[in-house]
């Protein structure tokens, strides 16, 4: 990467990230443009050449902390031998992220409470994390091939289980209702075996 665009990423990930401290901090609507640029260190003009306004920087915001932490988990999982099949592979990857949501309960609540069908398309066709890494989709898509196993729907397929998961962390993490989340994995791990199973033919 050219130095030019390395220092514009590291001021839009400085600005992503300062949004992200004081939208939990402050709230949404009590966090300015002015205080956003101000804790990245960077002048207000500059907030607008990467963001239109607050609305699309919470929209971009949220691709960004669910692309970062989905990436993680990829990356992790690529570092372990491969899973059996495919619905093991999918399991892994879950628990990793659940287990990252524990450790950090306000990302989990920022991500709940604010990913949306146009944001998870976004994240499923292009991934905003680094410049390296493939899209989530394209991800899945070669599992899917390695395992020889066909969905027709992945988009729906990835959107349900991250739905489930996400909502179920919400409950079993914040609230510990209806009860911990380490009681009511194994229920989840067949939900979403279940889930898979709608989805998938194997060739």
């Amino acid at each position: 990467m050219r130095k030019v665009d390395e220092n514009k990423l590291q001021k839009k990930n400085a600005l992503l990230q300062s949004s992200f401290d004081l939208f939990l901090s402050h709230g949404f609507s009590k966090t300015t443009i002015s205080d956003i640029s101000k804790k990245a260190g960077l002048a207000k003009g500059t907030f607008y050449l990467y963001f239109k306004d607050k609305y699309d920087l919470r929209d971009k915001l949220i691709s960004y902390k669910a692309s970062q932490l989905l990436e993680e988990a990829h990356q992790v999982m690529k570092s372990r031998p491969n899973a059996p099949d495919f619905e093991t592979a999918v399991l892994e990857m879950c628990d990793y992220v659940i287990e990252q949501l524990e450790k950090d309960p306000k990302l989990l609540y920022f991500l709940s409470k604010n990913l949306s069908w146009g944001i998870f398309k976004n994240i499923l066709e292009h991934d905003i994390s680094t410049e390296e890494s493939i899209p989530f989709m394209d991800y899945y898509k070669e599992k899917l091939a390695y395992y020889h196993v066909r969905c027709e729907h992945v988009d729906l397929m990835l959107f349900t289980v991250i739905e489930l998961v996400s909502s179920t962390c919400y409950s079993c993490i914040i609230h510990q209702q209806p009860v911990s989340m380490d009681v009511y994995q194994p229920f989840l791990h067949e939900s979403i075996r279940g889930i898979l199973k709608v989805y998938l033919v194997q060739e």
